[in-house]
């Protein structure tokens, strides 16, 4: 495992464990995160633990034409019952998306300084988000990474039931891939499924 310091420098993926953790350290300037994401590299931690950067050997991954709209989810969208926009609110998205309680996890890993982090990528272009509204209040959405042809993406959220479904179908329609990172149950729902790491490599890193 490498120990990162003030260089901005990853080593190669391939130098990741078992478990995908290739670095600890460094800081969350605009200027690593973004060699980070375009080298397949992601910040994951918790708010009591260093910096931890992960190019996990398997990859969740939506392949568009892959993914999966229930015959209820379908008749939800023909009824407009939702507007969807996009990169209108970043920083309520993100805020929200620190608020949704996960039971697999010890609270939220978008800490304060990760907010901050992605408010700055997104002012640089970078990091975007989608929104979706039911009667003019936010009812759900996502963040992530717009790398191209790549989506990676962050964290998505919902106040009102199925409005992140509704913001990942909205997503799915504008890239080649989207990078879901890590495997979970939900995502697999909708159609994602794990591809090796290099498969995914090949993918990003094509002009």
């Amino acid at each position: 495992m490498y120990i990162l310091n003030e260089d901005l420098f990853f080593p190669p993926i391939e130098k990741a464990d078992k478990f995908g953790v290739l670095a600890i350290g460094g800081d969350l300037s605009a200027e690593r995160l973004t060699l980070a994401y375009k080298r397949g590299i992601f910040p994951w931690f918790n708010e009591d633990e260093p910096i931890i950067w992960w190019a996990p050997p398997q990859r969740m991954v939506l392949f568009p034409d892959e993914i999966k709209i229930s015959k209820s989810m379908r008749n939800l969208l023909n009824r407009n019952v939702f507007e969807v926009t996009h990169n209108q609110d970043f920083e309520a998205v993100i805020s929200n998306c620190s608020k949704i309680y996960r039971h697999d996890q010890n609270g939220s890993w978008i800490t304060n300084a990760m907010m901050e982090a992605y408010c700055r990528l997104h002012e640089a272009g970078l990091a975007k988000s989608i929104e979706v509204w039911h009667e003019g209040k936010l009812a759900g959405g996502l963040y992530g990474i717009d790398l191209g042809h790549v989506f990676s993406g962050e964290s998505m959220f919902s106040i009102f039931p199925n409005a992140s479904k509704v913001a990942f179908i909205a997503l799915a329609k504008k890239y080649e891939l989207v990078d879901c990172q890590v495997h979970n149950d939900h995502l697999e729902s909708l159609g994602c499924r794990e591809i090796p790491r290099k498969e995914f490599m090949d993918i990003l890193l094509k002009s």
